[in-house]
């Protein structure tokens, strides 16, 4: 698994978060405060995560990667492709990058940082196939579809 780093220096001066799987094995290090965070109804994200949405977060570049992935690509409506990223032991679905922008670029699920305070989801995408039940957030954003 590649990965990209940053300067120890860079390290003291920036806010880091850490997500991780369910065993540990497989981490990931952020800087500073997600570019966004939205939930994803589609269909192939519920079969994905096991529930019935996926809450992910976007980082800027730079991101560390630790441990060993296991991946899986799918195109997605518009045919950009999507990297998954799993750990091999545990099998959780830690992050993902579009191909194309894996450097400037990386969705984490939220649920991997294990923080209940982390910031909540502004966009809810392919809210056509939200479950009856599943209430959003006030003020959220909801698109019928993906909007780019």
């Amino acid at each position: 698994m590649t990965s990209q780093g940053w300067d120890k220096e860079d390290e003291v001066s920036r806010s880091l978060r850490e997500a991780s799987c369910s065993c540990g094995q497989l981490r990931i290090e952020v800087q500073g405060e997600p570019g966004g965070v939205g939930v994803c109804h589609c269909l192939a994200c519920q079969r994905r995560t096991g529930s019935v949405f996926a809450a992910l977060a976007g980082f800027a570049a730079p991101y560390k990667v630790t441990g060993t992935a296991t991946e899986y690509v799918r195109a997605g409506d518009q045919g950009s492709r999507f990297r998954f990223r799993f750990c091999p032991v545990c099998g959780t679905n830690l992050f993902h990058t579009e191909e194309g922008h894996e450097q400037s670029f990386v969705s984490v699920a939220v649920g991997g940082f294990a923080d209940p305070s982390f910031p909540a989801p502004e966009d809810s995408v392919y809210d056509c196939r939200r479950h009856s039940w599943v209430q959003l957030p006030p003020g959220i954003k909801a698109y019928d579809k993906d909007p780019t």
